[in-house]
C-alpha cells in the first residue's frame, strides 16, 4: 500500500502526525513530509485511521501494483 498526499488540499494540521507519526510529519516550515510511502503492514491501522481522519482528505492509500 503506498501513502499518496494531496498537496493541493492538505492544511497540515498535524492530525495524521498524531496518529502515526512514524508515517506523517509537520515540520517547522509548516509542511506534511511523508517519512515512508509504503508503511510496513504492522502500521497499516494507524495509516488507515489517520487517512479516514485527515480533516482535508488528502491523504489517499493505493494499492501496490
Amino acid at each position: 500500500m503506498k501513502v499518496v498526499i494531496d498537496y493541493d488540499v492538505c492544511a497540515s494540521n498535524a492530525v495524521c502526525m498524531g496518529i502515526a507519526p512514524e508515517v506523517f510529519e509537520v515540520r517547522d516550515d509548516g509542511s506534511l513530509y511523508v517519512l515512508n510511502e509504503n508503511p510496513p503492514p504492522e502500521l497499516m491501522d494507524k495509516v488507515r485511521m489517520a487517512a479516514n481522519n485527515c480533516p482535508t482528505g488528502a491523504i489517499t492509500l493505493v494499492e501496490d501494483e
